[in-house]
């Protein structure tokens, strides 16, 4: 699957939008290339990524994504990983608790956090198939909500006011 990449340089009309990515080492012939991808695509929209930082697994990434939250050259956080299928309801642990933490965070900080984790209950070659496509929907989703609160910080006036950039979506 290939993944598109509708938004283009400098879309978003201010300053360089400043990513930290959060990525799993379990499962890492799976998420270092969906790394690679999401590197590649924040150079393509013209957003920098600042950090990458490596944790053990999904469920390491609340603490991961918190401290990045911290740091006054993050404005956002995309979280790359995958988790699998296995025999038991592991997966669905996982990928609920980590979710749920790092939505959280998200409100906490008042800042976007990207959830690039694919899974729960996907197989490995799923996840490969779609290892491509995640990492460029999460630094969309991460430089459009930048991007979009930036506009609403700034929106003064009556009526209704619509912020809405969904043609630089996926």
């Amino acid at each position: 699957m290939q993944a598109s990449s509708k938004l283009t340089p400098g879309w978003h009309n201010q300053q360089l939008t400043r990513l930290a990515i959060v990525v799993s080492e379990f499962n890492s012939e799976i998420t270092f290339k969906m790394l690679e991808r999401a590197r590649n695509h924040a150079d393509e929209v013209g957003a920098k990524v600042s950090y990458v930082l490596y944790v053990p697994g999904t469920f390491d990434m609340p603490l991961a994504v918190e401290r990045l939250l911290k740091k006054k050259n993050v404005d956002a956080v995309v979280t790359l990983g995958a988790v699998i299928k296995g025999e038991t309801r592991h997966d669905d642990i996982v990928a609920e608790n980590a979710a749920r933490l790092i939505a959280d965070l998200s409100l906490k900080f008042g800042k976007p956090v990207a959830l690039g984790v694919l899974g729960p209950g996907i197989t490995v070659e799923q996840a490969r198939e779609r290892a491509d496509l995640m990492p460029v929907r999460a630094v969309n989703a991460a430089v459009n909500m930048i991007a979009r609160l930036g506009k609403l910080q700034k929106a003064v006036g009556r009526g209704t006011l619509v912020i809405d950039d969904t043609a630089n979506n996926n």
